[in-house]
């Protein structure tokens, strides 16, 4: 997002609180706004009239660039937040891939097709007799970078030819 918005002063991460992650990856966050020397707001948001606020606010703070929290509501709701984002022309990027092809500007993260495909692979073997507890943790390996050039534009952004090499896939 850097390379995109290269002068963004204010970012924000948008969290779900109810999320057991939310409190360790805002803290992995803050760490990594601090290091590179930007000012960090947190915004958080459980309902639909949340994230409806959370995006006023957003405005209203003059935020330049937004991460959007891992979490299964906010993918549930990614069309809802892209519209918003685009709405109020805030670059955001998303965790999966199909954020972005609902009109989300980016993603970089592990594909969500993959995790599905190892959930099944889990549950089969539980069927077949495995005990949960000796199956071995799996860890995402592929990860992916996905740009939406159309929204891209429609923020008034241009996407650098470096970053578009990059790019695991372009939506035109």
């Amino acid at each position: 997002m850097r390379q995109l918005v290269p002068n963004a002063a204010m970012v924000a991460l948008l969290v779900n609180p109810t999320n057991v992650n939310a409190k360790p990856d805002t803290a992995d966050m803050q760490t990594a706004a601090r290091a590179a020397g930007h000012e960090l707001l947190i915004v958080e948001a459980t309902t639909d009239h949340e994230l409806h606020s959370a995006f006023a606010s957003l405005v209203s703070r003059r935020v330049s660039v937004l991460i959007l929290g891992a979490d299964a509501y906010f993918n549930h709701r990614r069309s809802l937040i892209a519209s918003l984002a685009a709405r109020h022309a805030i670059p955001t990027i998303y965790e999966f891939r199909e954020s972005v092809a609902a009109g989300g500007l980016m993603s970089y993260g592990a594909s969500l097709a993959d995790y599905y495909t190892k959930a099944g692979v889990y549950t089969g073997r539980i069927l077949r007799g495995a005990k949960p507890a000796d199956l071995p943790v799996m860890q995402p390996t592929r990860f992916e970078l996905v740009i939406n050039l159309k929204t891209a534009k429609a923020l008034g952004l241009e996407v650098p030819p470096t970053l578009l090499v990059r790019a695991d896939e372009v939506i035109e």
